[in-house]
């Protein structure tokens, strides 16, 4: 395998957030061998930075599950496939139409900002961010968003989402990478595996030159377009069920580094 990418939350990184010295050590040494990574994530820009503090290599950054394509060296987003205006107005029309009590936020540029209606709730660690703040629905509705971000009150995840999915289909895709009932929403046909396919192919390298890791319903794209996609042993079971094979170790215990040192014989 010539490309390794990976997930972050649930995969690379740890419930603290940290990553440990062994994962770090590990894509260290795969980056001198000339091994390319990709961090593939459902994150937006603005959260990067606090893994990128922990690394001693800077890898191309895939956000927003598959709508920016980040490089950390440039601070650059090199790669871009949001929802246009007319889609996404059409798919909070759609939902506001058929979800009752439904309530939206919008990430811009890769995740650099993200902006809410006053009702929809914000992470305590995002209150008193200067880029995340309320704005009314037809200020959402003004310029392209990298994620439609989608809620109703607490939701089963997974029913939640297929709801959600049914209600986009033909205008966007709906996908949820936890378990508190969110559903995030792209464009249509953008996805992880999308948007990895065109970095890979950048690099001239196919579907079989690379592995992939991940472990929530976003990756399974990913996972399932990889030539060797690897779901991790804390994963949703609907990603292990579809991975070409699972972590031994969850990510709390060194899964990624581990499966990446027995595969490279380090």
């Amino acid at each position: 395998m010539k490309l390794v990418a990976t997930d972050l939350d649930g995969t690379l990184v740890r419930g603290d957030r940290t990553v440990s010295p062994r994962t770090i050590k590990v894509l260290h040494r795969l980056d001198a061998d000339g091994i390319v990574i990709v961090l593939v994530t459902g994150r937006p820009i603005r959260w990067l930075f606090p893994v990128y503090d922990q690394l001693t290599v800077r890898p191309l950054a895939i956000c927003a599950n598959g709508a920016a394509t980040y490089d950390p060296g440039s601070d650059a987003i090199v790669h871009s496939t949001p929802l246009e205006t007319d889609a996404l107005a059409e798919a909070c029309a759609r939902l506001r139409d058929s979800v009752p009590g439904v309530v939206f936020a919008v990430e811009r540029d890769g995740g650099r900002q993200m902006w809410h209606e006053p009702e929809f709730p914000v992470g305590p660690w995002e209150v008193d961010h200067e880029s995340v703040g309320p704005a009314s629905f037809a200020e959402l509705l003004s310029r392209p968003a990298s994620k439609l971000l989608v809620r109703a009150g607490a939701q089963p995840a997974d029913e939640f989402t297929a709801r959600v999915g049914a209600c986009l289909d033909g205008v966007a895709e709906a996908t949820n990478s936890s378990s508190s009932g969110m559903v995030e929403v792209s464009a249509a046909g953008v996805t992880k595996a999308s948007a990895l396919a065109r970095v890979a192919r950048g690099h001239a390298l196919a579907a079989e030159d690379v592995i992939a890791f991940g472990d929530m319903p976003n990756d399974l794209p990913m996972l399932t377009w990889a030539g060797r996609g690897v779901a991790m042993a804390n994963g949703h079971p609907a990603v292990r069920a579809a991975a070409h094979d699972v972590t031994a170790a969850t990510n709390e215990d060194d899964g990624v580094a581990a499966y990446l040192e027995g595969l490279y014989r380090y």
